[in-house]
């Protein structure tokens, strides 16, 4: 008769330790601390692959979760949204020598004329319709500008019910004027930001 003997060694599971460098700063991450501390939403659905992806976006971006630059975002049964923080983009543009401004607004329709003006910034007024966000960055060594315009109905976050979502009903005009920001700075410095996306592009 075989008896279980509870004292007999078994195996030690492997945790896997991913370490690198992100802004002068050494950045340690394992599975288990990703899935404890750096999981927003449901971080018992998240699974092994999906941790593994935020890992590896961190690692091959130079991305430091625990200052808020990545974020790793999973609600149901859905894919998990693997995103940058908007301050990452412009710490990383500022970093860069090329890098010679930007300008941003929304572009907003009057509701009586139809007539489309373009504003700085994220004011707008009783009567007017917010349909989209605008951005132009500068490189100092370029001759032209990078500009951007967004549709508000493309990017706007929704419900299951069609309603705009929490941070889109509170703040429209931040929210598509940053979308606008991002994919202009993606677009003029490619190989700083490929493959980098922020939540407000996800919807």
């Amino acid at each position: 008769m075989a008896v279980n003997n509870s004292l007999v060694k078994k195996p030690v599971q492997r945790v896997e330790t991913t370490e690198y460098m992100a802004n002068g700063m050494k950045v340690t991450l394992t599975p288990g601390t990703v899935k404890n501390y750096l999981v927003s939403g449901d971080k018992e659905r998240v699974s092994d692959q999906e941790i593994a992806m935020f890992i590896n976006l961190c690692r091959f971006t130079g991305l430091n979760p625990w200052l808020k630059e990545a974020y790793c975002i999973k609600y149901g049964s859905d894919p998990a949204t693997l995103v940058v923080g908007k301050d990452a983009y412009f710490k990383r543009a500022e970093a860069n020598e090329a890098y010679d401004g930007m300008e941003a607004g929304i572009i907003i329709q009057d509701e009586e004329s139809g007539q489309i003006t373009y504003r700085s910034g994220t004011l707008k007024l009783e009567g007017e319709l917010l349909v989209g966000g605008y951005a132009e960055v500068y490189r100092k060594d370029r001759s032209h500008s990078f500009r951007i315009e967004v549709s508000f109905d493309e990017y706007a976050g929704r419900k299951k019910d069609g309603s705009l979502n929490s941070q889109w009903s509170k703040k429209p005009a931040t929210m598509i004027r940053k979308v606008a920001m991002v994919q202009a700075l993606r677009e003029a410095f490619p190989q700083s930001f490929a493959g980098m996306y922020v939540a407000e592009e996800m919807g």
